[in-house]
């Protein structure tokens, strides 16, 4: 009778968890002192996942901490795009490559920082978009942290695999929209970071609804939120509902995400202390 092994590492099944598998944490460089790492994920694309990325960035950055953001979605790289550092490269040395800051002081690496434009695909198999992330670690020379935010492409393939086998997670927050399709997708995520024993923050639910600007009304344009559903049923905190702004669109898309006025994640920089500790 064959033995039975795990397919992703070989080892005997009794013998290989999921966190584990085969995966040592990576340590990070000598140039790297980073305090907590934070991934952003969600369980499909098109929920805004990026933007909620960007404003936790901005938010904390705001608060007084050193913030940096590993964009960790190969394919689809959307951080410098946001932040207004497109045409910027990462300066390097013989050993290390330095992330970009942008204005606020935010530190950025990103596949897109080192692509000739902008728009160039990136074709690559899984293994090899894996390995990338892999030296957005430990190859780029982070400096001193509060913290590192990775902003995961959406699903639970090889990239959200890699970071909560390789790197050393404290947590993860989830971000979802009001759809009850999107919260059936993103109980996956919820799922994975469980077998993989990384702690979850909470959620977010964007695009929530869209206030009138007219009369204030709060219009549920993508259908009644289910985010009291999900905290319950998931037993998640609700981290907050953010709105569907045209503004925050228009500061994307122009690169100032840094110069959102309104409230970013209130209270989020109490919630996510560096100096607490991982369960």
């Amino acid at each position: 009778m064959a033995e039975d092994k795990c397919s992703s590492c070989n080892q005997k099944s009794e013998d290989c968890a999921p966190d584990k598998c085969g995966v040592e944490t990576l340590s990070a460089n000598t140039k790297s002192k980073i305090k907590k790492v934070i991934a952003i994920m969600s369980g499909k694309g098109g929920v805004g996942k990026s933007a909620v990325t960007g404003l936790v960035a901005v938010g904390l950055s705001r608060a007084g901490y050193k913030v940096g953001i590993m964009d960790a979605d190969i394919t689809g790289p959307s951080i410098p795009k946001m932040f207004g550092i497109s045409g910027k490269r990462p300066d390097q040395d013989a050993e290390m490559l330095y992330p970009v800051a942008t204005g606020g002081g935010i530190k950025v690496m990103s596949i897109n920082l080192l692509l000739e434009s902008e728009d160039q695909p990136v074709i690559w198999r899984g293994p090899i978009i894996a390995g990338v992330v892999k030296q957005f670690w430990t190859e780029v020379a982070w400096g001193e942290l509060d913290y590192l935010l990775v902003d995961m492409p959406p699903g639970t393939g090889d990239v959200p695999l890699t970071v909560m086998q390789s790197l050393p997670l404290n947590g993860v927050i989830i971000v979802t929209s009001p759809q009850e399709l999107a919260n059936m997708v993103v109980r996956k995520a919820v799922n994975m970071a469980g077998k993989m024993n990384v702690p979850i923050y909470g959620f977010v639910e964007n695009m929530s609804y869209l206030r009138c600007p007219d009369c204030g009304k709060e219009i549920n344009i993508f259908g009644e939120s289910h985010a009291g559903a999900l905290a319950a049923d998931m037993g998640l905190r609700l981290l907050e509902k953010l709105p569907v702004d045209p503004v925050l669109a228009e500061l994307c898309d122009a690169g100032r995400v840094e110069q959102y006025e309104l409230p970013v994640f209130k209270g989020l920089d109490q919630l996510l202390t560096p100096d607490s500790k991982r369960n």
